[in-house]
């Protein structure tokens, strides 16, 4: 999956004039008030019961280390519009406290100048690496990501607007793989981390010869392979099959140059190629001065095709400078080498100063990433001694954005891991470092085999750690978590899908060997990487409620919302009319917010009414309830906590959207259990507070009320209205 992180408009939006309804700073289109339901006193449908052995929870947490949000990148000029006064008292409002900082300029293979002020390893050209200063005299508000002009892979995961130099069709350009990725930083056999190109044909063709253009420093031991499975294989699938040497594709002792060669004497079908490079030549382009510059391996071009019985050859690559034009090439690693001129006025990232200065961190420690996949460890030091230096608060370290989407392989990820922890603990021996943030795990994040036949990415990871002696610089995981990709499907059976989806993830991770003793985070979490209308409707926040009460009760500590910046209605899919977007806000063009949405009131169930806001530790218990559909998925999922002062609280979702359920709350794990004490307070937000008129890029709320608040005597009996979130704890 591609995850497009939509802090972007893909479409021009505007909204339909709302009608006034105060409420904090926001203006909500209202129709028709909605009564809250009252408390059915028929027999319940089932229990809903709190699994309660003392001195034995779930999990314990504090709300401000684990219900936080995240900030990302932005299209240009977007950055001035979000950071208002307005929007920040906003987003502040949500009572999310801990901050994450997301790197988009990681996704869109590009380098991170994180201040605009620094040095070039080439300063006279002004290109080459590039380490950002560790001071600046003025704020930096924003800040751009910087194309790499030796990119390998055709695709991206942020503006996808970028293109592979391997079959771009100028000989004058080359990918080069990552120098870092070099025995002489890995201090390793250059075989350990063989680099490599994939060539996706798109189609099965017949295939018997290659031409490769070298650049400098080439490769002098390679092999050019096929896959031999079936028609579909991704980089990072368990798709069936094996990669398989063509029958003369073996080369020991590669010249560089321009060679064509016959790969097999017969035409082979295949329709994907992969070219795997494991000895260097070492050798520096002219008047070159850098050691990076002799490290890893480049190609200017590649052609690949049969050739016919008159001894011509017939490429069957695409050669273009676009995405769109060329042939689909995917690379192991890219040099992150750059000039001035290759800045990428499009993407903005927010500046450290706005960030920390704005409020939207609390006072609290921000979980910050460094660039690792196309950066410099140097870079990444100086980011962590400029916030030091600022007096902004840090207790954690992403090490990168999501490997699994750059199709880097778990030994190589490792490696660069170790190095930049190395550099990091220099300065700092404190910090908490982790990762590798996978853009997704509903499916196993897999590789191709290694020779022992292991496809787990995360096994292999952490054996590299260990083998390395540096298994301790490993001390949080995170991933992100984006269960749906079809945005077009009904919503209600996703959700009830998504409990088995979140704990079958956690159980096979354990059962790759991830410890339960570091912390686990989720450092992004919503709907879906894509757009559609269950993220601006009633589903997109009972889902988000379910993931926080879900991971929390399985043992996460931290859980991070993604849109936390008012936003925009998009179209991303073509297979349905599906707008929709990310965010706790719907705004207009300028990002003045319109209204608050269905996950802006879930994300305040959670943080001010769930839960106890600030520091105090929290108890959670698991809590069951019988309430199924026909496949045995829960349509009813609870979560009961212990708060700071002795008081239960429980949140219950109703994932029907016709049915209602009358549920009696019980503590204890027989039939003799206890009901939870009165007076109660119930708070209920759900399809009667909320509808949604679907009309493309003008969808607006048609009703748009706050929860609604009851007080009652007891807890015996209460009804969970249909597609609902229910909150039901001790009054004081």
């Amino acid at each position: 999956m591609v995850n497009l992180r939509r802090g972007f408009k893909k479409e021009n939006t505007s909204l339909r004039p709302a009608a006034p309804l105060l409420i904090a700073a926001f203006v909500l289109p209202v129709i028709g008030p909605a009564a809250p339901r009252k408390p059915d006193s028929r027999q319940a449908d089932a229990r809903v019961t709190i699994h309660f052995s003392p001195g034995q929870p779930a999990n314990v947490f504090s709300p401000d280390e684990a219900l936080g949000a995240g900030v990302d990148g932005h299209e240009k000029g977007e950055i001035d519009k979000i950071y208002t006064a307005a929007n920040i008292r906003a987003m502040r409002s949500a009572g999310l406290h801990p901050l994450t900082y997301r790197l988009r300029t990681e996704l869109g293979i590009e380098a991170w100048h994180w201040n605009p002020r620094g040095r070039w390893s080439d300063p006279t050209r002004r290109q080459g690496y590039w380490t950002s200063d560790p001071t600046s005299s003025r704020p930096i508000l924003t800040c751009y990501g910087f194309r790499l002009p030796r990119r390998g892979s055709t695709t991206d995961q942020a503006n996808n607007d970028g293109y592979s130099r391997i079959d771009d069709g100028d000989a004058r350009t080359f990918w080069k793989s990552n120098p870092y990725l070099d025995a002489f930083y890995t201090g390793e056999d250059n075989a350990k981390h063989p680099q490599w190109f994939v060539i996706d044909l798109a189609k099965v063709q017949p295939l018997d010869t290659i031409r490769i253009r070298w650049g400098v420093p080439w490769a002098t031991r390679f092999s050019v392979e096929y896959w031999n499975g079936p028609d579909a294989i991704y980089i990072n699938e368990n798709a069936p099959g094996r990669w398989e040497t063509f029958p003369d594709g073996a080369f020991k002792a590669g010249k560089g140059g321009e060679s064509l060669v016959r790969l097999s004497p017969t035409p082979l079908k295949a329709r994907f190629v992969r070219v795997v490079m494991t000895e260097s030549s070492g050798a520096a382009p002219r008047g070159a001065t850098d050691v990076r510059d002799r490290l890893g391996y480049a190609v200017r071009e590649v052609e690949l095709g049969a050739t016919d019985g008159r001894g011509r050859f017939h490429d069957v690559v695409k050669h273009g400078r676009s995405n769109k034009t060329q042939t689909l090439i995917y690379a192991s690693s890219t040099d992150p080498w750059h000039r001035a001129s290759d800045i990428d006025h499009n993407v903005e990232q927010p500046g450290y100063d706005r960030v920390f200065r704005s409020g939207l961190t609390n006072g609290l420690p921000c979980l910050i990433p460094v660039g690792l996949l196309y950066d410099t460890p140097e870079n990444g030091v100086n980011a962590l001694r400029f916030l030091k230096s600022r007096g902004y608060r840090v207790d954690s370290v992403e090490m990168g954005e999501e490997p699994d989407g750059q199709y880097i392989t778990p030994e190589d990820y490792a490696a660069f891991y170790v190095r930049w922890a190395r550099a990091i603990r220099q300065l700092d021996p404190n910090l908490k470092l982790g990762g590798p943030c996978f853009q997704t795990t509903v499916t196993d994040v897999a590789a191709w085999p290694d020779h022992r036949g292991n496809r787990s990415w995360m096994a292999r990871f952490l054996d590299y750690l260990k083998e390395h002696g540096r298994s301790k610089d490993y001390q949080f995981f995170s991933f992100e978590w984006y269960p749906f990709d079809d945005t077009c499907a009904k919503p209600a059976p996703q959700l009830a899908r998504a409990p088995a989806l979140l704990s079958g993830v956690l159980t096979r991770l354990q059962n790759a060997g991830l410890s339960r003793d570091i912390p686990w985070m989720i450092t992004e979490y919503g709907y879906s990487a894509f757009a559609g209308q269950a993220e601006v409707d009633v589903p997109g926040a009972l889902l988000n409620a379910d993931i926080v009460g879900q991971f929390l009760t399985l043992g996460g500590d931290r859980a991070y919302l993604y849109g936390y910046e008012p936003n925009t209605l998009i179209k991303e899919l073509t297979t349905c009319d599906a707008w929709g977007n990310l965010a706790l806000f719907l705004a207009d063009d300028d990002r003045r917010i319109r209204c608050p949405l269905p996950t802006y009131y879930a994300a305040k169930l959670c943080a001010e009414e769930w839960v106890e806001p600030g520091s105090g530790r929290h108890e959670v218990w698991p809590a069951t309830c019988g309430i199924v559909n026909p496949k045995g998925e829960p349509l009813v999922t609870a979560y009961a906590l212990k708060r700071p002062d002795g008081r239960w609280s429980l949140m219950m979702i109703n994932k029907d959207p016709e049915r209602s359920y009358t549920i009696q709350p019980i503590i204890g794990e027989n039939e003799a259990g206890r009901e939870i004490p009165g007076p109660v307070d119930l708070i209920q937000y759900g399809a009667q507070q909320y509808a949604w008129k679907p009309q493309g890029e003008e969808g607006h709320p048609l009703r748009n009320l706050p929860p609604a608040r009851t007080r009652l005597p007891d807890a015996g009996r209460i009804t969970l209205p249909p597609y609902s979130i229910s909150i039901l704890r001790v009054s004081p």
